[in-house]
């Protein structure tokens, strides 16, 4: 039986060259438009998402704000101001933060080799900062550590981009650089990554030491803000009010006083992204849907014009005792042929298009990596095909079935 509806099937293409090619096409172009929007569509959304987490994975950023009321007989408009021993007081108190990390921070930083200056913004922080801010370090090197801590060494961790400036092509690793004067020993640098959400400039071009050897040069009392990281993004909320609630009963505000504390919140900003970017990715599906449902009217026309076209043959067949089931999985084979023909004809086209972007590789211009990043994934193809049966059977169904009621007697008339 499948061997000769194959067989009918393509019989009939060759019979109807221009009319069948036509009809390909519109199913290859609808086809066409539905894979390139969706891979564009989860492109941007994968590189969004990636580019976000480069300036913060899951982290919630806390900075010292000033009170908006009174407050047990506290005047309202008092300045917070933080202290490294809070990211530790938030670690032990609140059984769901897993990592934690004082930031300190200071700008206009020299750093200077024997052949090369430049300045950067400097952070003094925690071995934790580095899964939290997705900086990790180039093979032969390593991220501060806690013995780094404990000891306050002079070592030093750079953002890849500034190492190229001091450095060139030689290997920073090992070598002295001068920090405000101060010899400090470069331990690592930092892997390239993408990172679209950022304060004081991008982390590539960053200079990270110990929090202890910061404030042992610096003398810093207070920290420029305090990092810490869920075990699990959904205990977020209840987080959020045990820091306003420890932080609250230290410092003497109102938990509820939002102006007390600055929250920079990167569980809550992928949540939001990841809701838009999903809108996006329905309308742009949407899109390429209604182009490839137009391409599916074209085929349930043609059909129904195969099926006038056939009648005498349809009658001929009945007349020798074909069945309708029979009739109706004709015309439904040739319909979803048609469809998942032009589809693989569509996707192979878009297929060459994504791998050809991707062999043009636009890593290195920042705005163009995130738009020309289309992702061909299962899920976009699995829709695609499932998309085309759909049509196909939709095209088919009517035109089929219309083929099957008629008389056969009627047919062999039919002129």
């Amino acid at each position: 039986m499948w061997k000769n509806l194959i067989q009918e099937f393509f019989g009939e293409l060759s019979k109807q060259k221009l009319r069948s090619t036509l009809t390909l096409i519109a199913i290859a172009w609808g086809t066409l438009a539905v894979v390139l929007l969706l891979a564009f569509g989860r492109g941007l959304t994968t590189t969004m998402m990636e580019g976000m987490r480069g300036g913060g994975d899951q982290v919630i950023m806390i900075f010292g704000g000033q009170t908006s009321e009174e407050f047990q007989g506290l005047r309202s408009g008092r300045s917070i101001n933080l202290a490294k021993e809070d990211a530790y007081l938030l670690h032990n108190s609140i059984p769901g933060i897993e990592y934690s990390s004082p930031q300190f921070g200071k700008g206009g930083t020299q750093l200077r080799t024997d052949k090369h200056t430049t300045n950067t913004y400097m952070e003094g922080i925690s071995p934790d900062f580095d899964v939290m801010r997705t900086m990790y370090p180039q093979p032969g090197g390593r991220f501060i550590n806690k013995k780094d801590v404990q000891e306050k060494r002079r070592v030093l961790f750079l953002g890849n981009e500034i190492a190229v400036d001091l450095f060139g092509d030689e290997d920073p690793i090992g070598n002295y650089v001068r920090v405000d004067g101060m010899p400090f020993r470069v331990i690592g640098v930092m892997q390239e990554k993408m990172q679209s959400s950022m304060n004081y400039g991008p982390d590539s071009r960053r200079a990270i030491i110990p929090y202890t050897t910061y404030e042992t040069i610096y003398g810093s009392q207070y920290v420029n803000s305090l990092l810490v990281r869920p075990s699990d993004p959904a205990l977020q909320p209840q987080i959020r009010d045990q820091i306003n609630q420890i932080l609250g009963s230290k410092y003497k505000f109102h938990p509820e006083d939002e102006q007390a504390l600055g929250i920079w919140d990167f569980i809550e900003m992928e949540r939001i992204n990841r809701m838009v970017m999903t809108g996006i990715e329905i309308f742009l599906f949407a899109v390429g849907f209604f182009t490839l449902l137009i391409a599916g009217v074209g085929v349930a026309n043609i059909m129904y014009v195969v099926v006038k076209e056939r009648t005498r043959e349809i009658g001929l067949k009945k007349a020798i005792g074909a069945r309708k089931s029979h009739i109706i999985s004709q015309f439904m084979f040739e319909a979803t042929g048609i469809s998942f023909l032009g589809g693989l004809i569509g996707l192979g086209i878009s297929t060459a298009i994504i791998k050809g972007i991707h062999a043009l590789n636009f890593a290195e211009d920042g705005a163009m990596e995130f738009l020309l990043n289309p992702v061909l994934s299962g899920t976009v193809m699995g829709v695609t095909f499932l998309i085309l049966a759909l049509i196909g059977l939709a095209a088919g169904i009517f035109p089929a079935i219309k083929a099957a009621r008629l008389d056969p007697v009627e047919s062999l008339r039919y002129e």
